[in-house]
């Protein structure tokens, strides 16, 4: 069952009103005949005039404010419907059309859409209510239009009941690409989104971020400004008013509206830039006001008004500043330019448009350019009627050529070819003259698949049914005194970026940053934006960056901050610096002179090598422990100056492991064979029994060096397994890198240095006890006292190499390691080589015995020397020494008994008195 409702749309008010509507057909605004019938809703007016009395009635009223710019639209539809009649591409098959005038009211667009689902070949035009439409054959197969996006969501919702397919030339509102909520709409143009998105981005391209926005108060200019808010925000771009103005010229607060936005223009002086959202009328009324109160700015155009002819030859239009916009990418339209020369002939009985045109150019003749243009937007449909016909017709040939918008005209163009396409694909296998051959829902789905050739392109309807062409970017420029809207460059909605066709179009759009719209002044490259109190992040104070950050464009929220490990930064930076890499170099003066006291060392050691193996046979070599043990203290003083290199030149894991071990095990061999010579001297002048016993068994110089030092490499060589030092990076200073050897354990180091220092320490409790021994043979103070410098040097270093960092720490270690090194070897050898060189008269076997002679002497009081005897074969000295006890005093049982320091108690018998004495043989062993 199907109820019907029958349409008459339009109720008489006046037989005598040429405009006024009768019936159903009077309600069209232009028409032809076809197999198929294209639909096309249009705003040829920009108004629709309202009753003042009340109360108001459901007539449909004419309109006003003839728009030229939608009245070439229609026109290019004709043409477009035509030229496809006369080419080849429906293979005989015609298209008609019916246009109808929506006047920029829903209300009377929706009443257009009634008629067109309305049941084909109706003769009342009634409306079937069905369940299901799929076999409805409505009286159009599809619908060009409309103007404005918010007609066109109102059309296409009621077009959607029957899923006839819609496509606009005009209407960008993102909110159309919604297919749940429209499904049947199309365009050829892209949505708002992109339009949106190449403001911003030629916004943030001038380095703007404090703009005005003005729209109108519908719902196109309300998604747009939320369309146009989501891309400003994530651009970081900030608006500092926002004004709505009525959709309507006729609504009675529209001229205060106006006023108050140019007061809040006027009021921000900050703000230069003004992106505007509106119709054209809106800113014909808009920018007349500005005129008026010297309002100089940069106003983004949007694609409705970017190409408005009549907007651009306003009086005065220059002192408004400059308009820059984004207009629909134009293709050829030279035939539709010539359709539009031969105009003229054509006839009007079916086009009221184009009647009404031409009675409006024959009622403003007498004007001048601009005023004849205004003329024609400001009369009305009834202010026509005072034209019976008395008048002349009047034709201006290049007038409607002059207000061509070509991106408007070739979208059209576009619109009718796509649904033509679509129709062709439709009509393969079927036959099209019949209008029932085919229903809208199934044009439908072949119109998501159309591609069209376009300037030698394809070009085709995304998943949105919206056409991604790209945008012109227009920019009002005065040449010759008059104002011309020139490309100057083009916009490419899929990549997102600008296309400049030479340098001087490129000049006019660096010509544009010149003007700055800012909240706040722009923060320089190393500094940084610090919000204030203000409620717009576009607003703030611009605050250097810290240490170690940068900032290396201008207006940056935040600094990056450097890789702390590589790089630094100063304060107020625009890039970080590699940090400099530092360690003891070969080149330092410090390194240098550190190495030429170790190659001194090197060069004393074999100095006194060389010393000794020449004066192999005296008696100072013989008591230094011999020629072996002297080479062995004196290789391993070699040693321990080599090992220094290792700490200078950069750090290696080679040199790390190598340098403490080699000093350790070297230092630690010469400490124990120095050990064994102290030993030695207190084993030879010890009197004491139970000392000398111990001192005996202890006194086994091969083992107890190897013992030593091989202690000294387990230590050594667990360090190196499971704690090994490596090469680190210290990034304390903080421009600085110091290469260095990390230790891998402190505690493993203070255990090396520590059995050092034990070993060091035994060494010198037994050689102060043999301090008092003979000047030319006493070796234990000398030993004594380079022991003491090894214990002062190492006490200094602790607190020393603990609070010392950078590329000299090194440095340190290598002067104590000197230090305690050049002590021990001077004190050690330095004295034997002086009285071998400077005092060779003491180094004889005779001047020898008679230096022990005398120390026993002084020390036993009685004892006299009356035989000495050397036996060559020995590396000992041997003497024997005659003594004498006086009876009574030191005599026990018959025995006498002395001590002389630091030789074994002599217990002797008493042998038969000669000459009043008792005579004491003993046999000494000395080192």
């Amino acid at each position: 069952m199907a109820f019907v409702i029958f349409l008459i749309p339009c109720f008489a008010i006046g037989t005598d009103v040429a405009f006024s509507c009768q019936n159903a057909d009077d309600f069209v605004g232009a028409s032809s005949p076809g197999d198929i019938i294209i639909g096309g809703l249009f705003a040829v007016h920009s108004e629709m005039l309202h009753p003042e009395e009340e109360p108001i009635k459901p007539v449909i009223q004419n309109c006003a404010g003839f728009e030229i710019q939608v009245f070439l639209q229609t026109l290019a539809m004709i043409h477009a419907i035509e030229t496809i009649n006369n080419s080849t591409l429906l293979s005989g098959v015609t298209l008609g059309y019916e246009i109808y005038d929506t006047c920029a009211e829903v209300t009377k667009a929706m009443a257009s859409a009634l008629r067109f689902l309305s049941k084909f070949n109706s003769s009342d035009d009634a409306v079937e209510f069905k369940c299901n439409y799929s076999d409805y054959i409505p009286r159009v197969k599809a619908v060009t239009g409309a103007s404005y996006s918010e007609v066109s969501m109102a059309v296409s919702r009621l077009l959607a009941l029957q899923l006839i397919p819609q496509v606009s030339p005009a209407s960008s509102a993102e909110i159309l690409s919604d297919k749940i909520r429209f499904p049947s709409f199309f365009r050829t143009i892209p949505s708002d989104f992109h339009q949106t998105r190449a403001m911003t981005h030629l916004i943030c391209e001038s380095g703007w971020n404090w703009i005005g926005v003005i729209v109108t108060d519908d719902d196109n200019g309300r998604f747009a400004l939320e369309s146009f808010g989501v891309q400003a925000m994530v651009n970081n771009v900030c608006i500092a008013f926002k004004e709505m103005l009525p959709a309507y010229l006729s609504d009675s607060t529209f001229h205060t509206k106006v006023d108050q936005a140019i007061e809040k223009i006027v009021k921000e002086t900050r703000v230069n830039v003004i992106v505007v959202f509106m119709r054209q009328f809106h800113v014909l009324k808009l920018f007349k006001k500005a005129i008026e109160r010297n309002v100089n700015k940069i106003w983004i155009a949007s694609d409705n008004w970017s190409a408005a002819v009549k907007i651009s030859t306003i009086p005065n239009i220059r002192q408004l500043g400059t308009v820059v916009g984004f207009g629909f990418k134009s293709g050829d339209i030279s035939s539709f330019q010539e359709f539009l020369r031969n105009l003229r002939e054509r006839p009007t009985e079916n086009n009221k448009f184009l009647r009404e045109y031409i009675m409006l150019l024959s009622v403003c003749a007498h004007l001048e350019y601009h005023d004849f243009q205004t003329c024609i937007a400001n009369k009305s449909q009834d202010d026509l009627l005072e034209n019976d016909g008395s008048k002349p017709q009047f034709w201006r040939d290049d007038f409607l050529n002059a207000n061509v918008e070509p991106g408007f005209i070739h979208s059209t163009i576009l619109a009718v070819y796509a649904i033509a396409h679509a129709i062709k694909r439709q009509c393969k296998d079927r036959d099209c003259k019949d209008p029932s051959a085919f229903t809208p829902w199934e044009l439908l789905e072949e119109l998501k698949k159309v591609i069209v050739i376009d300037d030698g392109k394809e070009v085709k309807f995304d998943s949105n049914g919206d056409m991604s062409t790209s945008y012109d970017v227009l920019l009002w420029k005065e040449i010759d005194g008059h104002m011309e809207i020139t490309t100057m460059a083009e916009y490419n909605a899929e990549k997102g970026g600008f296309i400049f066709e030479d340098e001087e179009k490129k000049k006019d759009f660096l010509a544009l940053k010149k003007v700055q719209s800012t909240c706040s002044q722009h923060c320089r490259p190393g500094q940084v934006k610090k919000v204030t109190e203000s409620p717009h992040t576009c607003c703030y104070e611009c605050i250097y960056c810290p240490e170690n950050h940068y900032s290396n464009q201008t207006d940056m929220d935040y600094c990056y901050q450097c890789n702390n490990k590589t790089y630094w930064a100063p304060i107020n930076s625009t890039t970080c610096y590699r940090k400099t890499i530092y360690f003891l170099a070969w080149t330092d003066w410090f390194a240098i002179f550190l190495l030429l006291l170790s190659a001194f060392g090197v060069v004393l050691v074999l100095s006194i090598c060389v010393i000794f193996t020449k004066n192999l046979d005296t008696p100072v070599v013989k008591a230094s422990g011999g020629l072996t043990v002297c080479y062995i203290i004196l290789f391993s003083h070699f040693l321990i100056f080599l090992s220094t290199v290792f700490f200078i030149d950069v750090p290696t894991e080679f040199k790390c492991k190598t340098r403490q071990a080699l000093f350790g095990i070297s230092f630690t061999l010469c400490i124990s064979c120095i050990l064994m010579k102290s030993l030695k001297i207190l084993l030879a002048f010890s009197f004491d029994p139970k000392l000398q016993n111990f001192l005996k068994c202890m006194y086994k110089p091969i083992p107890t060096v190897a013992t030593c030092t091989g202690i000294q490499v387990i230590i050594c060589t667990f360090w190196l397994i499971f704690r090994t030092p490596f090469v680190n990076q210290n990034f304390s200073i903080p421009r600085a890198i110091i290469l260095e050897c990390n230790e891998g354990s402190i505690v493993a180091f203070g255990i090396m240095l520590g059995y050092i220092a034990a070993l060091a320490f035994i060494c010198f409790i037994c050689a102060f006890k043999g301090r008092k021994l003979p000047e030319n043979y006493n070796e234990a103070k000398f030993i004594t006292f380079g022991m003491l410098i090894y214990f002062i040097a190492w006490i200094v270093f602790i607190p020393v190499y603990a609070t010392t960092f950078g590329k000299y720490l090194p440095a340190v270690e290598i002067i104590v390691v000197l230090i305690s090194n050049y002590g021990i070897l001077c004190c050690t050898f330095l004295p034997k080589c002086y009285i071998i060189i400077y005092k060779q008269e003491t180094n004889t076997k005779s001047a020898f015995l008679k230096m022990v002679y005398n120390y026993s002497s002084k020390s036993a009081g009685s004892v006299a020397v009356s035989q000495v005897s050397l036996d060559s074969k020995s590396s000992s000295l041997q003497a024997t020494i005659t003594g004498s006890c006086k009876t009574g005093n030191d005599s026990v049982n018959g025995n006498c008994h002395f001590q002389v320091p630091g030789q074994p108690l002599i217990k002797s018998k008493v042998l038969p008195k000669s000459t009043g004495r008792t005579m004491v043989r003993k046999r000494v062993s000395s080192i």
